[in-house]
C-alpha cells in the first residue's frame, strides 16, 4: 500500500493537467476573474479593481489592486498584500480574498509571481523561494506608495504556497504589521520530502535530475519541467489525498485560468528542496493568524509552523469547521468563516 501511495504521489508531483481541457470554465469576465461574485465593471461607489503593472528587479509584474466602496484617495486606508498559491494566479482564490477584504474597507493587492501568470521573466515558470519572497516584498513596495494607503497599516495574507512564503517574508520584513495564512503549504518541505513524507526515498534521485536540468540550461539546451503532463479526471479520482484530487478539479475544471499551471522548471528544485518556510519562525514578532480547514490533509504544515512561532505573543490558530484545503478557496460557507476571522484579526491589529 505504501508503494502504491508513493507511486501516486510521484505521478502527481511530476505531472499535471493541461489547462486546455474539456469541461473547463469559460472566462467571460473582462478582468479574467474566475471566482464567485466577481467584479464585472467598475461601478462608482462600489469596490473597484485596478489592473496595474510595475517593475521588480527588472521584471514586469502584473497585479490587481482592489479599492473599497466610495474610495477617496485623499483619505488613508489600511492595506493587505495577498500572495497566491503555487500554480495559482491573481484571478483565482487570491483575487477572491482580495476582493472580499476590499469589501471590508481595505485596499488590497494580488500580483502574479515573477516568471508566472501574466508577469514577466524567462524562462517561464521558474519557481524559486527567493523569488516568491521577493514578489511579496515587491507588492508591499508598490501598495505602500499607492494613493490612499496608510503604510503603517499594512497586513499580509498568504494562501497555500503563498502562505509559506508569506511566513518567510514576514520574518524579516517588518512593514507587515499583521500576518495571516490560509491553508499554508510549506513548498520546500513537500518538494523535498513529498507530501506527507511520501518521497523520502527519492530525494537524491530528484536532486540529480534537478542538477542535470540546471547544467542543460547553462549550456543553452532545453528547459526541463516538472509537473507538465496531462492528468485525467479518472486519474485524479484515484489520488490518495484530497489536496491533489480536489486541486485537480479546482484548477483544471471549475476555476481554471489559462495563466495557471502547476509546471515549474526542474532546476528550481535546487532551491526549493533546500527551503523550509518554518526556518526562523521565531523571528516573526508580529500578530499572527493561521487558518486551515479542520479536514485539510495539509493541516500538519500549519500546525508545525504555528508551534514554532515563539517570537510573537499574539498568535491564533483558527480551524475552518468542515473544510478541506481546497474547499477554503471557494466554498461560500468556508470563505465566509475565513473572511469573518480575517476582518476580526486585521481589524484589531491594523
Amino acid at each position: 500500500m505504501k508503494r502504491i501511495i508513493r507511486n501516486h504521489i510521484l505521478i502527481i508531483m511530476f505531472m499535471t493537467t493541461s489547462i486546455i481541457s474539456s469541461g473547463q470554465t469559460k472566462i467571460n469576465n473582462p478582468f479574467g476573474l474566475v471566482y464567485q461574485d466577481v467584479i464585472t465593471d467598475n461601478v462608482s461607489g462600489e469596490v473597484n479593481i485596478h489592473p496595474v503593472t510595475y517593475k521588480l528587479n527588472g521584471i514586469h509584474i502584473s497585479a490587481n489592486v482592489y479599492t473599497p466602496a466610495n474610495f477617496d484617495p485623499s483619505k488613508k486606508y489600511p492595506a493587505v498584500v495577498v500572495a497566491h498559491p503555487n500554480g495559482g494566479v491573481k484571478e483565482q482564490v487570491a483575487g477572491l480574498y482580495a476582493q472580499r477584504l476590499a469589501e471590508s474597507g481595505y485596499i488590497t493587492i494580488a500580483a502574479d509571481a515573477s516568471y508566472q501568470g501574466a508577469s514577466g521573466g524567462e524562462p517561464r515558470n521558474v519557481d524559486k523561494p527567493a523569488f516568491r519572497i521577493e514578489d511579496i516584498r515587491g507588492m508591499a513596495d508598490f501598495i505602500t506608495q499607492y494613493a490612499g494607503v496608510n503604510k503603517e497599516q499594512l497586513g499580509l495574507l498568504g494562501i497555500c504556497g503563498g502562505g509559506g512564503y508569506s511566513l518567510a517574508a514576514a520574518q524579516t520584513d517588518k512593514r507587515f504589521k499583521a500576518v495571516a495564512t490560509l491553508s499554508m503549504f510549506n513548498s520546500g518541505l513537500v518538494r523535498r520530502n513529498g507530501f506527507r513524507d511520501s518521497q523520502l526515498e527519492t530525494i537524491q534521485e530528484r536532486l540529480e535530475q534537478a542538477s542535470e536540468a540546471r547544467a542543460l540550461e547553462a549550456a543553452g539546451g532545453e528547459i526541463r519541467y516538472a509537473a507538465d503532463t496531462e492528468i485525467t479526471d479518472e486519474m485524479a479520482d484515484k489520488m490518495p489525498f484530497d489536496l491533489y484530487r480536489e486541486g485537480h478539479y479546482y484548477y483544471n475544471r471549475t476555476h481554471t485560468h489559462p495563466n495557471s499551471t502547476f509546471r515549474y522548471t526542474m532546476s528550481s528544485l535546487l532551491d526549493l528542496m533546500a527551503f523550509d518556510a518554518t526556518t526562523n519562525m521565531d523571528l516573526i514578532n508580529q500578530p499572527l493568524l493561521m487558518m486551515a480547514g479542520s479536514k485539510a490533509d495539509t493541516y500538519y504544515m500549519t500546525d508545525n509552523a504555528f508551534n514554532l512561532a515563539t517570537g510573537t505573543n499574539e498568535k491564533e490558530l483558527f480551524l475552518i469547521d468542515g473544510a478541506t484545503h481546497i474547499q477554503t478557496y471557494y466554498v461560500p460557507e468556508y470563505v465566509e468563516q475565513a473572511i469573518n476571522k480575517l476582518n476580526e484579526f486585521f481589524g484589531k491589529y491594523l
